[in-house]
């Protein structure tokens, strides 16, 4: 996965390596090379939209607003439609990004308190002040790859405090050929390119996610990216969560992520970037930004 970073040091070196996934620098590439060659798998054509879904729009323009900067990795202040004013707000990033450390294969964090610090930042990515978690409402590495911190704020205090709105839960599967932006609060930097299609099967070492973003080739996400909002840049809505690509052409190995259709045909696109969706994120939170595994239409992992 696109790992979190280890620390300023590390980030600084990984910098200048722009072609590396956005995986947190970690020690646990050790597998060997796999020997699948890259090739398109569901038909897709990698680096370009697919056929008959371009739709001319005016493109909003997607900043940093609502972004947020973790100490590995990147994040967003996110609310589903439902979600109130004095709801307390939402923290959107990956399960590997969590401060606890990978979760397992099947294991799902839920309610677990947390006073871990975000730095936010407003629409040109300057640092506009500091929100902190009171738990972990929900995180995994299991069929998707997310966290979900609740924050003591709430959204219009943060609102009122540093002018900044949440970023919107899109509540509908993402689309093939859509223009979108991976906006990374930990880099300050934006990555734009186009959803290339959708993988049945994306597996990277220990773990399987289901139904993930592969992104067209402009996408070169890098370490620290990890968490980032993937932005329709039509409507400014999250349609998904930045996490992965694979570095080194490798099989199905850490930070060399496969694909794996319903045939259980393998592929492997080196160079090539991913990301899990979020639409199914919604229907698990309830009043209050509660979240609640048992709601109807709710299928992420339970604990």
């Amino acid at each position: 996965m696109k790992k979190p970073l280890a620390g300023a040091l590390f980030a600084v070196l990984l910098l200048g390596a722009v072609s590396a996934p956005a995986h947190a620098a970690t020690s646990r590439d050790t597998a060997s090379p796999g020997t699948v060659k890259a090739s398109a798998s569901s038909g897709h054509t990698l680096g370009a939209a697919g056929a008959g879904t371009a739709v001319k729009v005016r493109p909003k323009a997607i900043g940093f607003a609502g972004t947020v900067a973790l100490s590995n990795c990147s994040g967003s202040v996110v609310r589903t439609p439902d979600s109130q004013p004095g709801d307390p707000a939402l923290v959107l990033s990956n399960g590997h990004c969590l401060e606890s450390g990978f979760p397992g294969p099947g294991e799902v964090v839920f309610n677990k308190p947390s006073t871990r610090s975000f730095t936010l930042l407003n629409a040109s990515g300057s640092s506009i002040g500091t929100v902190r978690a009171s738990k972990v409402a929900y995180g995994t590495m299991t069929d998707t790859d997310i966290s979900v911190y609740q924050l003591t704020s709430t959204y219009a205090q943060i609102e009122s405090n540093y002018g900044i709105k949440a970023l919107e839960l899109n509540t509908a599967h993402p689309v093939q050929g859509t223009a979108i932006t991976v906006a990374s609060g930990y880099w300050k930097r934006t990555y734009s390119c186009n959803v290339d299609g959708f993988v049945h099967r994306l597996k990277e070492g220990e773990w399987t996610w289901k139904d993930s973003v592969r992104y067209t080739s402009a996408c070169q996400t890098i370490g620290g990216t990890s968490g980032s909002p993937v932005i329709d840049n039509a409507t400014g809505k999250v349609v998904a969560v930045n996490n992965t690509g694979n570095e080194d052409g490798q099989q199905c190995t850490d930070n060399n992520p496969c694909e794996v259709d319903e045939n259980g045909q393998v592929t492997v696109h080196q160079g090539i970037n991913y990301a899990q969706e979020t639409y199914g994120i919604v229907p698990c939170i309830g009043a209050g930004n509660v979240f609640d595994l048992d709601r109807e239409g709710c299928a992420l992992p339970k604990p």
